[in-house]
């Protein structure tokens, strides 16, 4: 069964207005696209299009929240991470307003609309300020947690979906805001990833088992505030950490984890995510093989890394 997480966080967002009066939904016409149009459907009192104007619709929101409101803000991740940047920064995460920032059609997702439209440091952009979560939902059932647990989080939220359907990976999911969740088990090397990248993991550590190295996965569903303990164990008991991301290698998870651990436990780490370069156009499979984010490239990664003479275990 496979789903995308903007259509899960479509219908996540009805379910969580049918019970909180206080929820409101605001749309820079994207409604169809980030899904929130089914919203406006089933409640058009509380939504509010405010058009092409991201910078106004982050302001809005922020009016909101400060008299008690809870606005969920949508748009694509490139315009909610970098045109509205200026007052996600100064209106929200400075006075840490709760306000949810969903941003749809991350990474290489956008596909054939180009490096315009592809958000490839939002994460870095959004973890950096103060204040903020970083939700980074794997699947539908995950989206659907992420979506409800950010109406309950203290101040600015930003939840991070994809345009593409991906398979289903929880069974049992116990989603906490700032929990990791280890999908399985492994001593010899630990991938440590988030969103998309978390299924091309596993598949990733299926291969590698037949190849006689055991992987674990962890996943990061919450790239801010990050699960630290959870990360520095796998550095303590595996040989090898790899981070998976769809995203810029700069600044997101991979970031995230190599600071971590540079102050903490040694250990090396490689990032797997878009080099320093813009991407281009093209379907998102081509585009993922294209940028090293493929489950073969995966493969090559850990086993280069792990017969690398220059580390010693």
């Amino acid at each position: 069964m496979a789903d995308s997480t903007r259509d899960a966080y479509g219908h996540a967002l009805v379910e969580l207005g049918a019970c909180n009066d206080d929820l409101v939904v605001l749309e820079a016409d994207l409604g169809k696209s980030t899904r929130s149009s089914w919203f406006h459907d089933a409640y058009p009192e509380r939504y509010l299009e405010v058009g092409v104007a991201e910078q106004n619709m982050i302001a809005i929101a922020a009016g909101l929240a400060s008299v008690g409101f809870v606005p969920y803000t949508n748009t694509l991740a490139i315009f909610a991470s970098q045109r509205a940047c200026n007052q996600v920064y100064t209106v929200v995460a400075y006075p840490n307003l709760h306000v949810v920032m969903v941003g749809t059609h991350c990474g290489l997702q956008p596909g054939g609309d180009g490096p315009t439209h592809q958000a490839l440091n939002d994460i870095a952009i959004m973890r950096s300020i103060p204040n903020m979560v970083v939700l980074v939902p794997a699947d539908a059932k995950e989206t659907r947690a992420a979506t409800l647990a950010a109406y309950s989080a203290l101040g600015p939220v930003y939840l991070r979906l994809g345009r593409s359907e991906v398979p289903e990976i929880f069974d049992n999911l116990d989603f906490k805001i700032g929990a990791a969740q280890q999908l399985r088990e492994g001593d010899d090397v630990t991938l440590v990833s988030t969103g998309s990248m978390t299924h091309q993991a596993i598949e990733a550590a299926k291969l590698l088992a037949n190849r006689h190295i055991e992987a674990r996965v962890l996943h990061i569903g919450t790239v801010k505030p990050l699960d630290e303990e959870a990360v520095l164990s796998a550095a303590r008991h595996t040989r090898l950490i790899v981070t998976l991301e769809e995203h810029s290698i700069i600044g997101g998870l991979g970031g995230a984890v190599t600071e971590l651990l540079s102050e903490s436990v040694p250990a090396r780490v490689l990032r797997i995510g878009v080099r320093d370069t813009f991407a281009e156009s093209g379907r998102t499979d081509q585009l993922f093989e294209k940028y090293g984010l493929g489950v073969s490239a995966i493969v090559e990664t850990v086993e280069r890394g792990l017969t690398d003479g220059s580390f010693q275990c």
